[in-house]
């Protein structure tokens, strides 16, 4: 990683200023997403896809499969955090797609604070001493983010919760895994502190995190438009018996002889969540599923709980995913929109 960035040949200022509305149609999105996607795919030496389980990392997931098998690029591995609070169902999602879409997996934890919670029988809430972690997180805690109270809570939605299981687990594994570029599905839309980001964003600074990258194909989709196209090109396409744009209008509502597991969207979503954050702290939005709720007028995080309005903005400066080819024509059945077919 010593020459980083030199070999790389991206436009860091793609997308600067610019918000959904420059691309309107879901074509046009999905056009920008496969662009970004194949660049991200031929520059970058050890690129990895960020996967949550969630929606938006399952679309940009989707759409680095459909162009590597396009167009013969080797699939990277995906790295899916683990912080010790999800929902089981989420956990139980990722492994049954990763087995059907034979994905390599790397699960990024920070053993460290895992152990601990393990070997005190902890639960979310708990207070976990500073001096009990290791030096690496003890670095972190005081020196990074000059916290000065002698514990903190097992949670993953506060200051010291967040950056030690999610921006610290993060780092350690791209670090560890040598990653150069990560393919993340953040959007636009969905955060301010995630409002001026860019297509290639780069994360330089080896005081904060492992020089690298962050590819970001599907900033330009608006929670709607995720939906859209999950009903529209996802799922028909992973699921041959799905008819294209069926929209499910509550959680049973699925084609006959399909199951919630040969769908490719957490049942969560069907069951009324916007927002799968953790078990401990998020809540449903309504009981109708996610897509039929008022996307437009509503806040897609509503039911998440943070410790600091400026969580999101300070995480990004930390290091955690807030922070910062010409048309393709092909015969793959999404790469299609490229040649005007929805």
């Amino acid at each position: 990683m010593s020459q980083f960035p030199d070999y790389l040949d991206v436009d860091y200022t793609d997308g600067e200023g610019q918000t959904p509305e420059d691309y309107p149609a879901l074509e046009d999105k999905i056009e920008k997403a496969i662009d970004v996607v194949r660049i991200g795919l031929e520059e970058y030496d050890n690129p990895a896809v960020m996967w949550t389980g969630g929606k938006d990392s399952t679309l940009t997931l989707y759409f680095v499969k459909e162009v590597a098998e396009e167009f013969g690029y080797e699939l990277p591995p995906t790295v899916f955090i683990d912080h010790f609070q999800h929902f089981d169902e989420l956990l139980e999602f990722v492994d049954h797609w990763a087995e059907q879409w034979d994905l390599e997996v790397v699960f990024a934890r920070n053993e460290d604070v895992g152990d601990y919670v393990d070997s005190e029988g902890l639960e979310p809430g708990d207070d976990i001493p500073v001096e009990a972690l290791s030096e690496h997180n003890q670095h972190h805690v005081r020196n990074i983010l000059e916290y000065e109270e002698e514990s903190f809570p097992f949670l993953l939605d506060t200051y010291v919760g967040n950056h030690l299981l999610k921006t610290v687990a993060l780092n350690d594994a791209i670090e560890g895994q040598a990653i150069d570029g990560i393919i993340s599905g953040v959007r636009w839309d969905e955060q301010e502190a995630r409002a001026d980001e860019t297509f290639f964003s780069p994360r330089h600074d080896p005081d904060i995190y492992p020089p690298h990258d962050r590819v970001q194909p599907i900033l330009q989709f608006e929670e709607r438009a995720v939906w859209d196209a999950f009903w529209n090109y996802v799922v028909p396409e992973s699921v041959p018996e799905y008819p294209a744009g069926h929209v499910p209008q509550d959680y049973d509502d699925l084609p006959e002889g399909l199951t919630h597991e040969d769908i490719p969207v957490s049942p969560k979503y069907f069951e009324g969540f916007r927002s799968l954050g953790s078990e401990v702290s998020t809540q449903r939005s309504e009981q109708k599923p996610a897509w039929l709720q008022d996307l437009e007028d509503t806040t897609e995080r509503a039911g998440r709980a943070q410790d600091k309005e400026d969580l999101m903005e300070r995480l990004r400066d930390l290091g955690y995913m807030a922070v910062p080819l010409a048309a393709v024509a092909s015969t793959g059945p999404v790469l299609d929109v490229l040649s005007g077919a929805l």
